[in-house]
């Protein structure tokens, strides 16, 4: 997130402070980083008092600091194009799970028989890239057939007891028309170690218009979105007991990756992509390929 910083307090030193936030059930580490912002005209010693950060593990801290995070209206912003409730006609719910997997001749497919999945889905990276496969129109590649809604509800932030961790393998694509005004709703859930994950959406930006704990309730929680002035982001950090809301107008043509960005989250399949099809015009679809572009060969 870039954050525009007014220096219009006394001139100074004053004291940053970050500090991790972990909800997750594995043991994090607790590493605080600190710095000072400096006015270049100020001669002295520091007039600021150190900084009380809260305890890692305080959810309710973190929810506070980053609900007080808007969008401004100054001049470095794209102008705000939130879509509005009206303007949704495409919506997707998706769960956020780390799975166990079948093991198939002694041999799992993933190390230590784990896979990380959206709506029950481990993402299978294919030997053709999604983009190739779908701008030449290869079949078998990928499925246009990514669940809108996860397969089963449960509590998903609560008690698991009978709920199955098993997982479906594939590679399945999230397809949109393109000038779509999307709604996605990330809800995690506490299967494996539980925990939030980092949402990383390429191609695109989109505005974070609502978040909280527990199970997203589509009834109620649309009336605590910001849709007047909502943060514009490309990451956004789902809490590992709650949901996120993020809204876009999908006008960048192409075939976009979607991940959490734990590594080892990725690559035990906690992805899919977004394809947004091509629009009526050569301004609103996929460029073709430029001749300078050096192709990849595989053996």
């Amino acid at each position: 997130m870039d954050v525009l910083v007014s220096a219009n307090r006394n001139a100074g030193q004053y004291y940053m402070a970050t500090r991790p936030f972990s909800d997750s059930n594995v043991p994090p580490v607790d590493f605080i980083t600190t710095g000072i912002f400096q006015y270049t005209n100020f001669v002295g010693g520091s007039n600021a008092s150190l900084i009380t950060l809260p305890a890692m593990n305080n959810t309710d801290a973190m929810l506070n600091f980053i609900s007080r995070i808007q969008n401004t209206n100054v001049t470095q912003n794209p102008q705000i194009n939130v879509p509005g409730d009206t303007d949704i006609n495409r919506r997707v719910f998706i769960t956020l799970a780390v799975n166990d997997l079948p093991c198939k001749n002694s041999k799992c497919v993933v190390s230590d028989g784990f896979a990380a999945s959206l709506n029950n889905v481990s993402f299978v990276y294919p030997h053709i890239d999604v983009l190739q496969a779908y701008y030449r129109n290869i079949r078998g590649v990928f499925a246009e057939n990514f669940p809108f809604l996860p397969p089963e509800f449960y509590d998903f932030t609560g008690n698991l007891t009978g709920v199955v961790s098993a997982v479906e393998v594939g590679t399945r694509a999230i397809c949109v028309n393109y000038g779509d005004a999307v709604e996605i709703v990330l809800q995690s859930t506490q299967m494996g170690a539980g925990g939030s994950h980092p949402i990383h959406l390429h191609g695109y930006s989109f505005y974070w218009v609502g978040a909280g704990f527990g199970n997203f309730n589509g009834e109620t929680d649309p009336s605590t979105y910001n849709l007047v002035d909502p943060p514009l982001m490309n990451t956004i950090d789902v809490p590992g007991t709650g949901w996120v809301a993020i809204r876009f107008f999908a006008n960048n043509p192409g075939v976009w990756y979607m991940h959490c960005h734990l590594e080892r989250h990725t690559s035990w399949g906690m992805s899919t992509v977004l394809i947004v099809r091509n629009g009526s015009t050569i301004e609103t679809s996929i460029r073709p390929r430029p001749s300078t572009m050096p192709r990849c060969h595989r053996t």
